[in-house]
């Protein structure tokens, strides 16, 4: 299926309507996620991510701040979907081990 251009130079909506990096694989929500999670700049995204440029990296960004409600929501549904499976998967075997030979909690 052929992916939706958006306003944005870089950002095309794929067959579900989410945003991703013209030319990579990269959703948007993926790159705001290393936002929120490690604080990180423009900068420092384009280190982590060498792959992209920083003009994918801000045209990303503004789209961002530009459906802020709607990919906050997207990573609140991805969160809730990880932490419901991890809750289902249980102790992992290695760690009830480490938590018997008391070197964790």
């Amino acid at each position: 299926m052929t992916p939706t251009t958006t306003e944005y130079k870089y950002i095309l909506l794929d067959e579900h309507q989410i945003p991703f990096i013209k030319g990579t694989s990269m959703k948007v929500v993926e790159l705001v996620t290393s936002v929120h999670a490690y604080g990180w700049s423009p900068e420092e995204l384009h280190f982590q991510y060498p792959h992209l440029s920083m003009s994918q990296i801000y045209s990303a960004l503004a789209y961002y701040w530009e459906h802020k409600q709607e990919i906050e929501a997207d990573m609140k549904r991805r969160f809730d979907k990880s932490e419901k499976l991890r809750l289902e998967a249980g102790e992992s075997t290695l760690a009830k081990r480490l938590r018997q030979e008391g070197l964790i909690q």
